[in-house]
């Protein structure tokens, strides 16, 4: 498993980890109520300009991590163009693509520890009510974790394709891609149960 976080160190490392999410919170709020074009350009820019101010190689970092964005960005105007809703489609673009930067903007800045704090402290008062919050932070953890695991191993299986066939892989990695993320659960699963689970696990035994 690997870590979101850059490896470039920014003022934006220090400040609270509930700040970062509460701004995030009310950033993406305000991209959905804007159904004007030009707010949603100038918010993009404005987050361009954010990962700009560490230097080249946070930028970089930052903008890799968007890179799986592009299949949902095509389907989207294409979708759009075709139905005359371009306009429209621009400013859904755009607005997914900002509010996916400034996420990822977050988490490059935040370490897990510090945004499970935060969700610990969220949840402390639900306990009483018999929720088990210890699971819902390990599969907090969990998706922020493999998301980038799981991202790689899919350009992976496509490189592969390509290596072996002229046609481009398309759906054909889906079920391979499947099996994989099936495989990597089953051994999470596995490595979970051999360090005692959770409490509900022992209960049904």
């Amino acid at each position: 498993m690997i870590s979101l976080t850059s490896p470039v160190k920014t003022r934006a490392h220090g400040w609270p980890a509930g700040a970062k999410l509460l701004g995030l919170c009310v950033a993406s709020v305000g991209l959905f109520s804007a159904p004007y074009l030009w707010v949603q350009m100038a918010a993009a820019a404005t987050t361009l300009l954010l990962y700009s101010l560490p230097g080249q190689v946070f930028l970089r970092f930052g903008l890799r991590r968007l890179l799986p964005l592009w299949p949902f960005v095509v389907l989207v105007l294409v979708w759009h163009v075709a139905t005359s809703a371009a306009y429209l489609g621009a400013v859904i673009t755009l607005r997914m693509l900002t509010a996916v930067a400034l996420a990822n903007l977050v988490t490059m800045t935040t370490s897990l520890e510090a945004m499970m704090d935060v969700f610990r402290r969220i949840l402390r008062p639900f306990s009483r009510m018999g929720l088990n919050f210890r699971a819902i932070e390990l599969a907090a953890a969990m998706v922020i974790r493999f998301t980038p695991v799981l991202a790689e191993k899919g350009a992976a299986l496509t490189l592969a394709w390509r290596a072996r066939a002229r046609r481009r892989a398309g759906w054909r990695v889906i079920v391979p891609f499947m099996v994989l993320a099936l495989d990597d659960a089953d051994h999470v699963a596995d490595a979970l149960r051999a360090r005692g689970g959770f409490d509900t696990d022992k209960e049904r035994h």
